[in-house]
């Protein structure tokens, strides 16, 4: 009879891993039975070998546990939703400001990301290394950079020549001149914004044609130097 109790503990304790209705009230339905084959083993127990009442404790103290990590869980749920919400509002007064975003990271979309370089001067080599959300690196190119503003466009194919899911990618530039001087290549992108998407956990804003994550802003307001 302990093994049963024992089980229904355990089931109990996997319903933690989510916050839903459900899941509360089945940790309720487990408990009714717990307390039900309590009851009973202590009914018909041996008083010459009695039940280890410590084990009950634990139990019940399992029980209370799980039933306070669902609580956790419905609060946290909470607390995300109306920061996602604060997040969207503040994103969409940005319509019409103009933002400096920092311009490393870009939104893989129907096969295409883009960044925008400014070279301080021309580069002969150039390796643009594209890295996933996680930092792993799925696609490395070399190629000439010229002086001043340009656009490069990642046709979302990683080293395998396989298409990257789509999702937030990182772009990151090392280039060097004909006499091997490293040369500094800015990804800063100004300019207003002109709509803001709260589809997704960032909201996405679209900069001049461009698309950055709000995150990913440095500056409202005038550009910075550098």
């Amino acid at each position: 009879m302990t093994a049963g109790i024992t089980t229904l503990a355990s089931a109990a304790s996997g319903t933690s891993r989510s916050s839903t209705t459900s899941d509360a009230a089945t940790l309720a339905g487990n408990f009714d039975q717990f307390l039900t084959l309590l009851t009973t083993q202590l009914r018909n127990q041996n008083p010459l070998d009695p039940l280890d009442t410590n084990q009950f404790t634990q139990q019940l103290v399992q029980f209370a546990s799980v039933e306070q990590q669902l609580k956790s869980n419905d609060r946290l749920d909470a607390l995300l939703s109306a920061s996602k919400a604060s997040s969207s509002a503040s994103a969409a007064g940005l319509i019409g400001q103009t933002v400096t975003s920092s311009g490393i990271t870009a939104p893989l979309a129907n096969g295409a990301a883009a960044w925008t370089l400014n070279a301080a001067r021309a580069a002969t080599r150039a390796t643009l290394t594209i890295a996933d959300a996680k930092g792993n690196v799925v696609a490395t190119q070399t190629k000439a950079l010229a002086a001043g503003t340009q656009t490069f466009t990642w046709d979302g194919r990683n080293s395998t020549g396989m298409l990257a899911s789509d999702g937030t990618y990182t772009l990151k530039v090392q280039a060097f001149d004909a006499t091997g001087q490293k040369v500094t290549v800015d990804t800063k992108v100004t300019g207003v914004i002109s709509s803001v998407d709260v589809s997704g956990s960032d909201p996405i804003l679209t900069i001049d044609g461009k698309t950055v994550p709000l995150s990913s802003v440095q500056a409202i307001g005038a550009a910075s130097g550098g």
